[in-house]
């Protein structure tokens, strides 16, 4: 799977966002300093979320960034695809021509099977569940419930 920083650092940020956000906009600049994440990156990673209404924003003094909707109507999968990361296993990009032209790899569907998989778990976590674990353990470590 190639889930890069792009969509760690977005599902992070966004966490951050969750957890302190509410009463005032979040600015990235504090967010990037309690996650040690570019800022730079950031507004590249929030002007895609702005864009797919994902978080709202806020200029000027007291500024910032907060969700345009409830944590638990925001799923993992989302954050991750609104950054235009790709959740695909496959070396073709799931277009079935591995070995070239028209012809699929052995193991295509094995990957593709992996990509629904993880696709259908992310979409089952929620921002909010993970705020949740958050608050409770003081991580975000969601237990994987489901068989992948």
């Amino acid at each position: 799977m190639r889930l890069t920083t792009k969509g760690r650092f977005a599902v992070t940020a966004m966490l951050d966002l969750a957890i302190r956000g509410g009463k005032s906009p979040v600015t990235l600049s504090s967010i990037s300093d309690r996650q040690k994440i570019s800022l730079s990156y950031l507004e590249q990673l929030f002007g895609k979320l702005r864009r797919n209404n994902i978080v709202e924003s806020v200029r000027g003094p007291g500024g910032g960034y907060y969700l345009a909707r409830p944590a638990g109507k925001i799923s993992i999968a989302e954050i991750v695809v609104s950054v235009d990361e790709p959740l695909d296993a496959t070396k073709c990009g799931g277009m079935g021509n591995c070995q070239g032209e028209d012809s699929p790899c052995l193991t295509h569907d094995l990957w593709m099977g992996l990509n629904e998989k993880i696709l259908d778990y992310l979409e089952s976590v929620t921002l909010q569940q993970m705020v949740d674990s958050h608050n409770k353990s003081g991580t975000s470590v969601i237990s994987i419930k489901k068989s992948l």
